[in-house]
């Protein structure tokens, strides 16, 4: 039953609310001083959950006109998991507040950086479910 009601709060729209495109501009603005010198938008995507993880990844897809290099997302683990606009420990804990009673989160973290193609990589993260 916990996959299924996982699995159902999952959804593209919910993910959106979680983590809004906007978050993206935020972020360079925040970085650079300038959304526009930003080389990629940041989502979030729902991989599935198995035994107590739920798993999930930052999509970093290049923006028209820009360059999506290996060497500017290597070092993005340790940067997104801090980033106050990033807000991945807020993310958790509204993903911990919407499972109501199913589950609860009790740690999280990122993987490395995935290039899955030359516009798109990935960073893994992983949500810990209480047992």
């Amino acid at each position: 039953m916990m996959k299924e009601a996982i699995d159902a709060l999952f959804t593209p729209e919910y993910l959106q609310q979680i983590f809004p495109n906007d978050r993206s501009n935020a972020f360079f603005e925040a970085l650079f001083g300038d959304a526009d010198e930003g080389a990629y938008d940041i989502s979030l995507a729902y991989r599935g959950c198995s035994g107590n993880n739920i798993y999930l990844e930052m999509q970093l897809k290049e923006r028209p006109g820009r360059c999506l290099a290996c060497n500017l997302t290597q070092g993005l683990p340790a940067v997104f998991s801090r980033h106050p606009v990033i807000n991945l420990q807020g993310v958790v804990q509204r993903v911990d507040s919407d499972l109501n009673d199913t589950a609860h989160c009790v740690d999280w973290s990122l993987g490395y950086t995935q290039q899955k193609s030359n516009g798109l990589h990935a960073i893994p993260l992983t949500i810990t479910l209480s047992d």
